[in-house]
């Protein structure tokens, strides 16, 4: 395949590589995923472009390279992800890139120890699928999103030193945002804090914690294989014996596929989206993201 020709190149050939290919993209700054990207744009913009490599619909967890990706990734003046247990398709296209130009995020003393153990906070039906020892869903706790915030400015402020003012600015404006945000999600969702409900995707631990929602659990299935009988009716019983009000899907999933697993009992199907599909890249982004996963859970919940 042309990835693992272009990945074993020699190091020496890439500057001319990078200058003469025509797929080379001039992003200055790359992150992994759209919502670390979003962060990123806050304390970058006006200073230079943020670009994402993950395609909108694409899995962090199973997303292949393609020639042009590695190509702005090795051309980033930083790249910026959460880490191996997220984005396992990364590491493998990190050797011989200047380590001084990877912020990995879970990596970071600060963040490590704020790292939630998976599934620690309920249970989960299915073992189906493993993301490690630890939730790297690290976007979705405005805590993490503000130390994230502040090792991108400490990255940028030395990348870009004359340009400081600015990133610093940036940063003071985001955090007044982010915790003004705060306060207005702790207030949406003060009153749907004792209804509970399931997901398919064990997503969202962080900001459930955060802001104290009720997840009773969640399901695993494959959201492109309809569930055999004994599956379906493994759910309906969960479904119905903790009184949830509501299911969470997410894009990926079929509607057929969840109506069935509802069918015949009071439980509705909501729909969350934990990479911000829909929103575009901009200064206020991250806050936005925050407040539409707010409202898709009261949209179901209330």
């Amino acid at each position: 395949m042309l990835i693992n020709r272009l990945i074993k190149i020699p190091h020496i050939l890439l500057p001319f590589l990078l200058i003469f290919s025509p797929l080379v993209v001039q992003a200055k700054i790359v992150t992994s995923i759209k919502p670390v990207a979003f962060i990123t744009e806050a304390i970058a913009s006006g200073v230079i472009d943020t670009e994402v490599l993950l395609p909108d619909g694409a899995s962090p967890h199973t997303y292949s390279l393609k020639p042009s990706d590695l190509l702005k990734l090795r051309s980033a003046d930083l790249f910026i992800w959460v880490g191996e247990d997220m984005e396992t398709f990364i590491p493998s296209v990190l050797q011989g890139i200047d380590s001084h130009k990877i912020l990995e995020l879970t990596e970071n003393d600060q963040i490590e120890n704020l790292l939630l153990t998976s599934h620690s906070h309920h249970e989960e039906i299915s073992h189906d699928h493993h993301h490690g020892e630890f939730d790297n869903h690290i976007w979705l706790s405005p805590q993490i999103a503000e130390i994230t915030a502040r090792l991108i400015h400490d990255k940028l402020v030395k990348i870009y030193p004359d340009k400081s003012s600015i990133i610093d600015q940036n940063l003071e404006n985001f955090l007044l945002e982010l915790k003004q945000t705060e306060q207005v999600i702790a207030k949406k969702l003060n009153n749907v804090q004792n209804k509970g409900y399931f997901v398919f995707h064990d997503s969202y631990g962080y900001f459930e914690t955060k802001f104290n929602l009720n997840n009773l659990g969640s399901f695993t299935i494959n959201p492109s294989i309809q569930p055999g009988l004994k599956k379906i009716y493994e759910i309906q019983n969960e479904l119905k014996n903790k009184n949830a009000v509501c299911i969470f899907r997410e894009p990926q999933f079929s509607p057929a596929i969840v109506n069935k697993l509802v069918d015949g009992t009071h439980v509705k199907v909501g729909e969350l989206d934990p990479l911000g599909i829909d929103i575009v890249i901009s200064k206020n982004a991250y806050c936005k993201f925050l407040l539409k996963i707010t409202q898709q859970f009261l949209n179901c919940l209330e």
